[in-house]
């Protein structure tokens, strides 16, 4: 029988509190108490685990360094070139507890971390198309039930604790493509890049946005939006349609681009209407024109003042289906 680790993120220092604390808007000192216990998904999970005969331990972390005390139990053995290395037989499983995807892209940042050799280092069995082994599997186990839109609910896994169980154990594995950015980080669903005013509104913004060789924006246009997608979290965008058909296991990531057109009408007075602009591709830039950029990175708030790029990792990552 396997052995299990279900890993929450709790308030904290470091990255994972970040993630926590986004999802729960700021914990106070009764609310830290909440979050640095166990929730009741969890504790069904572990329940559902034990009765399966598995051997369970739950792991709340609050930093960098203790995400990287249970990611370091996968690691295989040593090997002759001095790399970390994900052991593919392992019999340890993983399951991570999630408020919001930023906190499975916590831990899959701390995987990537782990995992990916440096540059000057790259071994000869890394596929040519990847930057990172093939990581653990992770079980997903969605702590809101009722959300429907994060990505764990656009992959159709299982959110019922007892169904989670079940998958971890079940070993079904699907493998999904990873984005990796230059800014040291990762994407698991998706990115928004643009802002918006105190009204909700979103404020114009000009950059250049490339595709592959595929330019959407030459830095003159007014962009009202970019959608990165890996999934489709930001398929729409205040109800107009971004993304086409986001596929997280294609290979590809697909951008959309909206930007508003002034349209000249005979006898009457000019519309806009906004052009959506489209590509897929192996890896996307943004270069802001006009200093600092705001965007959301799998609901993550942050701010860019030069070129970002994102890439594909095909199959990098992976989830237990069920």
């Amino acid at each position: 029988m396997y052995d299990v680790i279900v890993l929450s993120l709790a308030e904290g220092g470091g990255s994972a509190a970040g993630a926590c604390g986004a999802a729960c808007g700021g914990c106070g000192s009764a609310e830290k108490e909440i979050c640095d216990t166990p929730r009741v998904p969890v504790l069904k999970c572990v329940d559902a685990l034990t009765a399966a005969g598995a051997r369970v331990e739950t792991v709340t972390a609050s930093s960098d360094a203790e995400i990287d005390a249970v990611i370091a139990r996968f690691d295989a053995p040593a090997r002759p070139d001095g790399l970390a290395w994900p052991d593919q037989e392992s019999k340890l499983r993983l399951v991570v507890a999630t408020a919001t995807d930023g906190q499975l892209r916590a831990v899959m940042r701390r995987l990537v971390r782990r995992y990916a050799p440096p540059p000057s280092k790259r071994p000869a069995d890394l596929a040519d198309d990847r930057t990172v082994p093939d990581l653990p599997p992770v079980a997903i186990l969605p702590l809101d039930p009722a959300n429907s839109t994060d990505l764990a609910a656009q992959l159709g896994l299982p959110r019922d604790p007892a169904a989670v169980a079940a998958a971890v154990l079940g070993g079904t594995v699907r493998r999904l493509d990873l984005l990796r950015n230059d800014g040291g980080s990762v994407t698991v669903d998706g990115a928004l890049v643009g802002g918006a005013d105190d009204a909700g509104a979103a404020v114009p913004w000009r950059g250049r946005i490339e595709v592959d060789d595929a330019v959407l924006s030459d830095g003159t246009d007014q962009i009202i939006a970019c959608a990165i997608g890996n999934a489709g979290a930001y398929a729409e965008f205040d109800g107009l349609p971004l993304l086409g058909t986001p596929d997280p296991a294609d290979g590809r990531v697909e951008v959309a681009v909206a930007v508003p057109v002034l349209v000249k009408q005979l006898f009457k007075k000019p519309r806009v209407r906004v052009e959506v602009r489209r590509a897929r591709g192996r890896a996307v830039s943004v270069l802001p024109r006009d200093g600092e950029l705001q965007f959301l990175d799998d609901g993550v708030a942050g701010t860019m003042n030069r070129k970002r790029s994102w890439w594909t990792e095909p199959g990098a990552w992976a989830v237990y289906a069920g």
